[in-house]
C-alpha cells in the first residue's frame, strides 16, 4: 500500500478516517451517509438522489465486477464521493468495460479506501448524518475541520436544480396507450424504463415546469431526487395544480414528500436516514411485507386530522409513512422505490398497478361522458 496515495475523510464532529485514494484526486464536501446494499455500487452512484452526499458502502468488498454503461441510473456520477473499506482492483466479470477507479477518474469523482467503515457507520448511525469532507493527498489538519465545518447543512438545501433535466424530452418507445408527464426532480433511468414498459408514453419535463405546459397529459409522474423537500418550493406549486386536476398520480421518494408538503403536510429530517436494499414495509390493506430499497433523509409527517387520509405503506423499522393514498382520488405514492436498481424488486408491480389505476379513471370518465 505504500506506492497508493493517502487520504483522509474528516466529519464535521472532529471524527477523522485515514487512507488511500482510488478516485480522482480532487477534495470533496458534502453529508456523509451510508448504504447497506450488498451490490449495486454504480446505480448508487449515478442514482440523483445522491447529489451532495459522500456515500458508504458498508459491504466490505467493492469494485469486483467493474463497471458497464448499462446500469448507470442517469448521465453521470451523481455522489460526490465514494467510501468503502476496501477496494477490489481486479473485476471479474465478462460484461466490465472499466474498473471502478478508471470510472471514478473519468467522472473526476474521488473515493477512499482502506477505513474503518464500520467504525464510520456505528458514528454516523448514533450521531447521524453529517457534513464531511475528503481530501486526496492529504492527512488530517484542524484547517480541514474548518472547512467541512463551514459548508451548509442539508437542511433547507434545494439539490433539485442541480439534477434535472435543462428541457423536455421523450424516453423510450412512443405510441403508449397514456401519455404521462414526469416530473424530473433527480429522476432514476429504471423508473422510467418501467414506466415506458408499463405502457405509458414517457414525457419528462425539467422540475420548474408551469401547469400550463402539462395540461393535456392523461397521468403525472413526481420522481425522487435529493436533498431537502420544502426548499422545491417551485415543484410544490406544481404538485398542488397537478393535484387539482383530479388525473392521475404516482409519486415516488421525493416525489411523495412534495404531494405530502403540497397537501399541507410537513416532512423532517431522519437521523441517518434509509439507503439501502433490505428496507422492510408493510403494505397496510392487505398485511403483506415487502422487502424494498431506499434512498431518502426526509420523510413525511401527515397531518392526521385529515378527512381523506389513507396511510397505504408503513416502515417496519421505525414506523416511519412509506406510503399514502386517497379514497376520493387517484393518487397513490411511495417513499421507497419500486424501480429498485439496486435491491428487491418486490415492490415492481406499483408500475402496473398504477397504469391499471389510469385505465379505471379514463373507462370511469368515458362512461360518464
Amino acid at each position: 500500500m505504500s506506492s497508493k496515495t493517502p487520504a483522509v475523510l474528516v466529519l464535521e464532529n472532529g471524527d477523522y478516517f485515514e487512507g488511500y485514494s482510488f478516485g480522482a484526486s480532487r477534495e470533496s464536501l458534502g453529508e456523509v451517509c451510508f448504504n447497506t446494499s450488498m451490490a449495486g455500487y454504480q446505480e448508487i452512484l449515478t442514482d440523483p438522489s445522491y447529489s451532495g452526499q459522500l456515500v458508504t458502502l458498508t459491504y466490505p468488498m467493492i469494485g469486483n465486477y467493474g463497471v458497464h454503461p448499462d446500469y448507470s441510473q442517469s448521465k453521470k456520477i451523481q455522489a460526490e464521493a465514494l467510501i468503502v473499506k476496501r477496494y477490489v482492483n481486479h473485476p471479474s466479470n465478462h460484461m466490465a468495460e472499466r474498473t471502478l477507479e478508471q470510472y471514478l477518474i473519468d467522472e473526476n469523482t474521488p473515493a477512499i479506501e482502506r477505513i474503518d467503515t464500520r467504525k464510520l457507520v456505528l458514528t454516523l448511525r448514533n450521531q447521524g448524518a453529517m457534513r464531511g469532507g475528503l481530501f486526496p493527498g492529504k492527512t488530517y489538519s484542524a484547517d480541514l475541520l474548518e472547512k467541512v465545518r463551514s459548508i451548509p447543512g442539508m437542511l433547507g438545501l434545494d439539490l433539485v436544480s442541480r439534477v434535472s433535466t435543462d428541457k423536455p424530452y421523450v424516453y423510450g418507445e412512443k405510441g403508449g396507450k397514456y401519455k404521462i408527464a414526469v416530473m424530473d426532480f433527480g429522476v432514476k433511468t429504471n423508473i422510467l424504463r418501467y414506466l415506458n414498459e408499463s405502457g405509458f408514453e414517457v414525457h419528462v419535463f425539467p422540475a420548474n415546469t408551469k401547469i400550463d405546459d402539462l395540461k393535456s397529459f392523461d397521468a403525472y409522474f413526481l420522481s425522487n431526487g435529493p436533498g431537502d423537500p420544502e426548499p422545491v418550493s417551485y415543484g410544490i406549486e406544481t404538485a398542488r395544480e397537478i393535484l387539482g386536476t383530479g388525473k392521475p398520480v404516482f409519486g415516488i421518494c421525493l416525489g411523495h414528500q412534495i404531494i405530502g408538503l403540497a397537501r399541507g403536510w410537513k416532512t423532517f429530517k431522519l437521523k441517518f436516514g434509509h439507503r439501502g436494499g433490505n428496507q422492510p414495509v408493510k403494505e397496510m390493506k392487505s398485511g403483506k411485507v415487502e422487502i424494498t430499497a431506499q434512498n431518502h433523509g426526509f420523510a413525511v409527517e401527515a397531518n392526521e386530522s385529515e378527512k381523506n387520509l389513507n396511510i397505504s405503506h408503513l416502515n417496519l423499522n421505525d414506523r416511519t409513512i412509506e406510503g399514502f393514498y386517497n379514497d376520493d382520488s387517484y393518487l397513490i405514492t411511495v417513499q421507497h422505490h419500486p424501480e429498485a436498481s439496486p435491491g428487491p424488486n418486490d415492490s415492481a408491480h406499483m408500475f402496473s398497478d398504477f397504469f391499471t389505476l389510469v385505465d379505471q379513471y379514463y373507462q370511469k370518465h368515458e362512461r360518464a361522458s
